[in-house]
């Protein structure tokens, strides 16, 4: 395997430490002592240039199996390479949904040569129709790493707190789609934007009823919840007075939460329509907050490709956007720009806490771990959706300046984004 070594660099070790300054060697795909390079490696400048460790996004659709022409597991690692995405949970919402052993085993074997390491996540139950409960046990025996329904909130209660239960017993997290699907099915947010277009809105109240059941289940029976794509206000209240009162919650945002709003949606552009759509500027500057004073643990995108054909209707199209290639940028604009977050609390959000809650070997710069990092600039790009890497097109960042920008990206001690 090739030996790298990066001369005079900026190191963000961990998101738990300071910032320091010198080389970084990998060898054997794993971070070595600098001190034994040999003159053998391959050697990258990396002057001017921060490295970090390789993020880590909780919640990514690869669209593989059955939705290829979307995305598919090379093109989607390809895109989170380009975004200094080094590992990914992949969500179950495919065709077939990941539940059967044969689906875990077939992504995680196509996944072997992509450009990210891949997590599955096994459905709750089949087909993710909250009817019949999945063999936890089996698919856990072929490799998943986490348990969901999302796409769907998993509507049978009981079904839920099993999952709940056997989850803590494997020591995997169980992430939660919050919806309640009598409140849900609307199109963009329910208020004053969803009024004037004429389209029916998704009230704050579905995502907000399926948080407090979720809570209400991790408090009742002491037991462990992350929750997806938060997007409300009173979520995030939520979630900071479970905490409190020590409930076994995490909880995750996405980078269009905290830079966008449901004032996008007026341009009549399905590539801003998304679930949990778009809120106001109240709930944005919510998600904010809710990053700086630790109630929000970790951003992740929701990449949900979908292809313009889809996208090209924007009332019937489906919801979803992709995100991968710019979360770094876009966060580090909003978050470290805007004053927010320090780099080194941008990267345990983005790295060193998701691989805490997934439970992986990841999220540090440290002698002996596996050597996933990135290298970027802080430069000022515009975002072309036809440069992006993956498959689909329907970023909601288009067009955009970004105020940081990934420059190589390093996997299992392998070069796979190279843009110095």
């Amino acid at each position: 395997m090739e030996k790298i070594l990066i001369k005079n660099v900026r190191i963000i070790a961990s998101g738990k430490s300071d910032v320091a300054y010198g080389d970084i060697l990998i060898q054997n795909g794993v971070f070595a002592d600098p001190a034994m390079t040999d003159g053998t490696e391959t050697v990258f400048d990396g002057s001017g240039l921060t490295a970090a460790p390789g993020l880590v996004d909780l919640h990514v659709h690869l669209r593989d199996p059955g939705q290829t022409a979307k995305e598919d597991i090379i093109t989607g690692c390809r895109a989170a390479a380009a975004g200094g995405v080094t590992s990914l949970l992949a969500m179950p919402n495919t065709s077939p949904a990941v539940d059967s052993p044969e689906t875990v085993r077939y992504i995680l074997e196509k996944a072997k040569d992509a450009d990210a390491h891949v997590y599955v996540v096994g459905a709750i139950t089949k087909d993710l129709k909250s009817q019949e409960a999945t063999d936890i046990d089996a698919l856990y025996q072929a490799g998943i790493s986490a348990l969901s329904d999302d796409g769907r909130p998993v509507e049978n209660t009981v079904m839920m707190v099993n999952a709940m239960k056997k989850a803590a017993q494997l020591h995997i997290p169980v992430t939660a789609h919050c919806e309640d699907p009598y409140l849900a099915g609307g199109k963009v947010n329910e208020g004053a934007v969803s009024e004037q277009l004429g389209v029916k809105g998704m009230p704050r109240a579905a995502e907000d009823a399926g948080t407090a059941r979720e809570i209400a289940l991790a408090a009742a029976y002491d037991l462990p919840i992350h929750i997806c794509h938060v997007s409300t206000c009173t979520s995030a209240d939520m979630i900071r007075d479970a905490k409190k009162r020590g409930i076994k919650v995490t909880a995750e945002t996405a980078p269009h939460y905290i830079m966008l709003t449901e004032e996008e949606l007026l341009r009549k552009d399905a590539d801003y329509r998304m679930n949990p759509p778009l809120r106001t500027e109240k709930d944005r500057l919510a998600m904010i907050q809710a990053l700086a004073d630790g109630t929000i643990d970790a951003v992740a995108t929701d990449h949900a490709p979908h292809t313009p054909e889809e996208k090209s209707d924007f009332v019937s199209a489906p919801n979803g956007s992709i995100g991968m290639e710019t979360s770094f940028a876009a966060a580090y604009t909003v978050l470290v720009e805007g004053g927010t977050l320090s780099e080194v609390q941008l990267i345990d959000k983005m790295s060193t806490a998701p691989a805490k809650i997934l439970g992986i070997n990841a999220g540090a710069i440290e002698y002996g771990k596996p050597a996933d990092l990135m290298l970027y600039s802080r430069e000022s790009w515009v975002v072309d959706p036809e440069k992006l890497h993956g498959k689909s097109k329907n970023t909601p960042f288009k067009n955009l300046t970004l105020s940081a920008k990934v420059k190589l990206t390093i996997c299992g001690g392998r070069v796979v984004y190279n843009d110095l």
